[in-house]
């Protein structure tokens, strides 16, 4: 739909730009922004100046980064200033960091004192914690007040200006301290005579502003909350972490560990925004690594390289060893760093995932190994592909070496998410390809052991 109206647009900012707000008015702000996308660059800065400033405001915060940045860096400090003011405080901080230190310090110096107060206090934080993720504007109310008169409060703060979490509403005791929490509807259903404190829950779940944006979305998740508040040391609230911005978080974080799984750099923005340039080093540095690392299987095949010719069917099996070690390790290490990131494991807990995916690995590769036995056994019984003696030798030699190799890939795949988490690398790191490069070389040497041991006298003298 968007494309469609692009035209339209175009046309009203040509022949009548005062009629743009009128003609979008029914359009929600993430649907304009979608229309603002495709416009030429421009058109943009058009379009959002011949809107209401709340108006461009919203639309300014459903904008991808690298325009909403490119926009706002094209505009004067004092039109910048108009539009950021109307956002949200967590997007308005969001935005400005995402400028050039020395025009955000213009904007903001743009930007009404109170508005410009509680946009520095959120910049003062780490962008992933909860005091970056956090919104000031929440309704707090002494636990003393009467319903009514809260009641009063709350649709005052309505009238006169966006609060961002109102669904939720904090009570607090006389030193302003977090105190409880209740709900528009308990407010609504409380009964008359009532104070805040009769209705509000005493068991608040809260959290520092320091936490990671990790710990904030699973106590989100863990809890069903649609608002987490932020307390001081204190215990005074400081602002509120709401789940549309857990979401978000989420999502980066998912898209992050996908990338890396991958075997590269997560990437900062969209593939479709990210330069070639950049996107190539995000991907060359592991594709170096893990090509250095598979070198190392050149060196195992060639200290086996007489076995090899004397035996060729030990060649035409590689595949199928190397690649049941990758599997599952690629399978441990996934199930592992999942489980790391739900907070289901610690560190502390390396010793008990060994000893459960040890035998995991041995049973998985027993049963691999027995069909492997069949195919090798069924090869030679039916007379199909290249001809070979001893198949029962040959059939025990990839049993022993699946079992090897499965097993040895079960515990790296396992293992190397808590050794990463240990150094304080992202354990998203321990990525499928670098499982598989470290089984690729074991596992050459544990398939060549076991062909020597087994067929020494036979096809191998």
């Amino acid at each position: 739909m968007a494309a469609l109206l692009v035209p339209d647009i175009l046309a009203i900012l040509e022949e009548s730009p005062r009629d743009v707000a009128a003609e979008t008015e029914e359009l929600h702000p993430a649907d304009l922004a979608d229309v603002v996308e495709l416009l030429p660059r421009e058109r943009v800065r058009d379009l959002l100046m011949a809107l209401p400033r709340a108006r461009a405001a919203d639309v300014l915060e459903y904008l991808n980064e690298e325009l909403r940045t490119e926009v706002i860096g094209a505009m004067t400090s004092t039109e910048a200033a108009e539009l950021v003011t109307q956002m949200t405080p967590d997007d308005r901080a969001d935005t400005l960091v995402e400028l050039d230190e020395e025009h955000a310090e213009e904007i903001l110096s743009e930007i009404p004192s109170e508005q410009r107060r509680e946009t520095e206090q959120l910049l003062s934080f780490e962008a992933d914690t909860a005091g970056g993720l956090m919104t000031t504007e929440f309704v707090s109310v002494a636990a003393t007040t009467p319903v009514e008169m809260a009641l009063e409060n709350v649709r005052a703060i309505a009238r006169v200006g966006r609060k961002e979490a109102m669904y939720s509403i904090y009570a607090t005791d006389a030193q302003g301290r977090l105190a409880g929490v209740f709900s528009l509807r308990e407010l609504l259903a409380a009964l008359p005579g009532a104070t805040i404190g009769d209705i509000a829950w005493e068991e608040v779940v809260s959290i520092r502003p320091n936490a990671d944006r990790e710990e904030v979305a699973r106590m989100i998740a863990n809890y069903d909350l649609v608002a987490l508040p932020v307390v001081s040391e204190s215990g005074h609230v400081m602002g509120v972490v709401t789940v549309d911005d857990v979401i978000d978080v989420i999502q980066k974080e998912q898209t992050e560990d996908a990338q890396k799984f991958g075997g590269m750099e997560a990437l900062d923005m969209p593939y479709a925004q990210i330069g070639f340039w950049p996107m190539i080093g995000k991907r060359v540095g592991w594709l170096s690594v893990l090509f250095l690392g598979e070198m190392f299987t050149a060196f195992a095949t060639n200290a086996y390289a007489d076995e090899l010719k004397a035996a060729v069917i030990l060649s035409i099996l590689m595949p199928l060893i190397i690649s049941s070690g990758g599997n599952s390790g690629s399978q441990a290490t996934s199930l592992i760093i999942r489980a790391l990131a739900l907070g289901e494991l610690q560190i502390k807990d390396w010793w008990k995932v060994a000893m459960r995916e040890l035998p995991a690995g041995l049973t998985l590769g027993s049963i691999l190994g027995a069909l492997g036995f069949v195919r090798i056994i069924a090869q030679h019984w039916l007379g199909i592909g290249l001809p070979f003696d001893y198949p029962v030798r040959l059939g025990f030699t990839i049993w022993i070496a699946v079992v090897g190799v499965v097993t040895f890939g079960t515990l790296v795949g396992s293992m190397l998410p808590f050794i990463l988490r240990r150094v304080g690398w992202d354990p998203a790191s321990a990525s499928a390809p670098l499982v598989a490069t470290l089984v690729d070389v074991t596992g050459l040497v544990i398939y060549f052991v076991a062909a020597k041991l087994m067929l020494t006298g036979t096809i191998l003298k």
